[in-house]
């Protein structure tokens, strides 16, 4: 089982924010980003080491800082890290069959 980020008790508190960031991108023409992606994001890269008594204003902060770039570059390297495509199952034969 997963362990709950420590910053996950201010997800609610924070949902205008959050929305507020995500009306900016999609004023930026990243129409496709959702809530559960951005946070995503601030858990995964900006939040890696959460601090002990972190204050609200710095989640606010921490959130509004978000640039449209960062948050592609993460998820193109997460894309990359995704499930090896070669390791599904597939007979060896298959492929080379399927990639004459």
């Amino acid at each position: 089982m997963d362990k709950v980020h420590p910053y996950e008790k201010f997800r609610e508190l924070v949902k205008p924010v959050l929305q507020s960031k995500l009306d900016e991108f999609r004023l930026m023409d990243y129409q496709e980003v959702s809530e559960e992606d951005l946070w995503n994001f601030l858990i995964s890269k900006r939040w890696r080491m959460p601090k002990e008594d972190v204050r609200l204003y710095e989640i606010v902060n921490q959130i509004m800082n978000v640039k449209p770039g960062d948050f592609l570059a993460y998820t193109q390297v997460e894309q990359l890290r995704g499930p090896d495509w070669f390791s599904d199952g597939i007979d060896p034969d298959e492929w080379k069959e399927l990639l004459k």
